[in-house]
């Protein structure tokens, strides 16, 4: 008797243990939420060939408000929202987050994702962040555990993913950017953390450079965002039946390649201009999901097993 009592004691407290890291994940998750004024700034940092030509560092920043579109207790999603001047607002990343998910689609090479699925001992008390491109097309996905520590509260994964958009354009030496990415909670706001390998794969991968970056989001007042705040009251329809159309896509669970760029223009142009169409008093969700739906599909490579369904 008094094993079966200590062995109950112990799941208790296991239990306990469980769910009080579980909402210090999430606390952790919902601290990257507010505005914050940003900046980026990346430097490449080694090369194994003696011959290659370091390129120059980067630096960007701005203002960006990130709030959560979904919060619930095994899902939260992050929009973030660019801030340009006072008036000029640009739909920017999001953030996924899922507690002890098992699908993921893992980057492959020239915009290819494939789906695979993750055993439950694999994800047990992890979190998957799943990161997208500005029309909520994927970009890459990592799963781990956040990390409460000595006063420390961060979350590290590595993934593979396309090249970030301010090469993508510009750079054909290399096809993946093999990303560590930490997120760490501070007391002014939040980092973002990279150690990423800028990696030409073919029948086998090719180390181009290293480089380092930091992200950093230091907290303003929200104030400072309201004209994000008001955008989104404008465009959150239509954005949410993108991502609906996203899902269904995610939901077949097979290879999923995408040609970014179909007669002469990209996909996220189209799906920006269709929103700015769409929205109004008189929007149907309908209507939008059905031209959304017409638009991904021309972007959909036939080399993919994916395809969408004509309507639902």
């Amino acid at each position: 008797m008094k094993q079966i009592i200590t062995t109950l004691l112990c799941l208790i407290a296991l239990l306990g243990h469980a769910q009080k890291k579980k909402k210090q994940d999430i606390e952790s998750i919902l601290g990257m939420c507010g505005c914050y004024e940003i900046s980026f700034n990346f430097a490449e940092t080694f090369a194994e060939e003696k011959s290659y030509e370091y390129h120059d560092n980067y630096y960007s920043g701005g203002l960006e408000w990130i709030f959560p579109v979904i919060n619930e207790k095994d899902k939260i999603v992050l929009q973030h929202l660019l801030v340009i001047g006072d008036t000029m607002i640009i739909k920017h990343w999001r953030q996924d987050w899922l507690f002890e998910n098992q699908d993921v689609y893992l980057y492959d090479k020239n915009n290819t994702w494939n789906y695979k699925q993750l055993s439950a001992n694999q994800v047990k008390g992890q979190w998957t962040q799943k990161v997208f491109q500005v029309d909520d097309s994927p970009r890459y996905e990592g799963s781990a555990t956040w990390v409460h520590y000595d006063g420390k509260h961060y979350w590290e994964s590595q993934a593979d993913a396309p090249l970030p958009r301010r090469e993508f354009s510009k750079r054909s030496d290399y096809n993946v950017m093999v990303r560590k990415n930490r997120h760490e909670i501070t007391e002014f706001g939040w980092i973002h953390e990279q150690d990423n390998q800028k990696v030409m794969r073919e029948e086998s991968d090719r180390r181009l450079a290293s480089e380092k970056g930091l992200n950093t989001y230091s907290k303003v007042e929200d104030s400072q965002c309201s004209t994000a705040v008001a955008w989104w009251n404008e465009n959150h329809k239509y954005w949410a039946d993108v991502r609906s159309i996203w899902d269904e896509i995610f939901a077949s669970k097979k290879q999923l390649s995408l040609n970014m760029k179909v007669d002469d223009k990209i996909m996220f142009m189209r799906l920006f201009e269709l929103g700015d169409q769409m929205k109004g008093e008189n929007y149907s969700e309908s209507t939008s999901k059905t031209e959304i739906r017409k638009v991904i599909q021309m972007h959909l490579s036939e080399k993919g097993d994916t395809q969408l369904a004509s309507g639902r």
